[in-house]
């Protein structure tokens, strides 16, 4: 099998049985823009034109993104204390919730990985990973195109 699709595959598997952890938590139906979303939410509150080019997306991408959000109960509009007009989102505390639970997801997935074939396999993959990553100009631009949670 080629290597980039069995990436593909195995980030594909990651993300499936992230996603089932997290519909078994209460957190069912999650959006693959979420992710990103919320993360970048959770570091300050912003407008939705200001989500949309930290995104890298269409600020009507980025509106459905946020409506969608508001419905799941993840982000709530505030209005911004300079300027009674302009809407600042918020993530909710089940957005913080949604967030802890995935960050614990990822850490036992690691572990239980480690625990199936040896620290030194999981080390060796990191490390592989990470530098992939690096050979990159923009890890970041990087993590935009993700989509998932």
């Amino acid at each position: 099998m080629d290597f980039g699709v069995l990436l593909g595959l195995a980030y594909n598997q990651y993300v499936a049985e992230l996603h089932e952890h997290l519909a078994e938590l209460g957190f069912p139906h999650l959006r693959p823009a979420f992710g990103f979303a919320l993360k970048v939410l959770a570091v300050r509150p912003m407008t939705t034109s200001q989500l949309a080019v930290r995104l890298g997306i269409t600020p009507q991408g980025a509106a459905k993104t946020v409506e969608e959000m508001v419905a799941a109960g993840f982000v709530e509009r505030v209005s911004d204390p300079a300027d009674g007009r302009v809407k600042l989102l918020h993530i909710t505390d089940r957005a913080r919730a949604l967030m802890a639970a995935g960050h614990d997801f990822h850490v036992d997935f690691e572990r239980r990985l480690s625990a199936e074939l040896g620290e030194a396999k999981i080390g060796a993959l990191r490390e592989v990973l990470t530098a992939m990553v690096a050979r990159s100009d923009s890890p970041e631009g990087l993590a935009r195109t993700l989509r998932q949670v």
